[in-house]
């Protein structure tokens, strides 16, 4: 064993000869934490303001970097959020079909087509075997559902290429302030 000084400096860390295993290991987890707490003082400084305005401290600010989105999470939050678009879709149709139902717009429909066609075959005319509320709302949960899986693979699959661009690019920079 070698006699060590109880105070020893912590070297910056060199992505080279130095971190390699023959250091011991101990050497190579303090210079790692000296490395990660002097950049650390580095971004606190760069973003510190130099100056005060009217004695109080203006809002801190930090840059950070966006590089990895979990695709799990992506993918419950967007079939979460289809879900709940898919039920808003199916409610807002629903109330549509009742309020043109309510103003009467099926039966000028069917007055209409009989007035222009006229005939016998044109008095068994109903709008509403073709557009009606049942037959509307069977397609709706059929587009809401299509609508759920889309969404939710779209999402996903976005969160794999964000990621995949994230690593040749680095991501995205974003500037972060609290309010004061």
């Amino acid at each position: 064993m070698t006699d060590r000084p109880a105070e020893q400096t912590v070297p910056r860390v060199n992505r080279g000869a130095d971190d390699t295993a023959v250091r011991p290991l101990s050497d190579r987890i303090r210079a790692k934490f000296a490395a990660a707490a002097q950049e650390h003082q580095d971004n606190a400084n760069a973003t510190r303001p130099t100056a005060t305005v009217g004695g109080k401290r203006p809002p801190r600010r930090a840059r950070l970097r966006l590089t990895r989105v979990d695709p799990w999470s992506v993918m419950k939050t967007a079939f979460l959020l289809s879900i709940a678009l898919g039920v808003v879709t199916i409610v807002s149709v629903f109330i549509i079909w009742t309020v043109l139902d309510a103003a009467g717009v099926w039966s000028s429909i069917n007055q209409t087509v009989q007035d222009v066609i006229g005939g016998q075959e044109a008095s068994d005319f109903d709008v509403e075997a073709y557009v009606g509320t049942s037959r509307v709302m069977g397609f709706t949960m059929v587009i809401a559902v299509v609508d759920v899986i889309l969404l939710t693979a779209i999402a996903t699959l976005g969160a794999f290429l964000y990621n995949m661009a994230a690593a040749l690019l680095g991501g995205l920079e974003m500037t972060f302030s609290e309010d004061r």
